[in-house]
């Protein structure tokens, strides 16, 4: 665990965490975009588009669980990670 307001991701970071993931599901209060990132990843732009915040730090909460990367928060989201 770590605590994103002393280990701040910039963009490149950021991208490269995402990229380490093989699904990426991104919350956006109750908007959820997923992406495969083995089959279809998208392109920098759009993936710094979706997980990074006004700061241009990675948004927070990001929780990695196995081989999935969940950014953002979403009761529904975060309800299917506990289980």
């Amino acid at each position: 665990m770590v605590d994103a307001g002393k280990d701040r991701k910039g963009r490149e970071q950021a991208l490269a965490l995402a990229k380490e993931a093989a699904k990426l599901v991104v919350a956006r209060g109750k908007k959820v975009v997923s992406f495969d990132m083995k089959k279809d990843p998208p392109d920098d732009d759009t993936l710094a588009a979706h997980v990074l915040g006004p700061t241009g730090n990675l948004r927070a909460p990001t929780v990695r669980k196995g081989k999935t990367l969940y950014v953002g928060f979403s009761d529904d989201v975060y309800r299917e990670l506990t289980k």
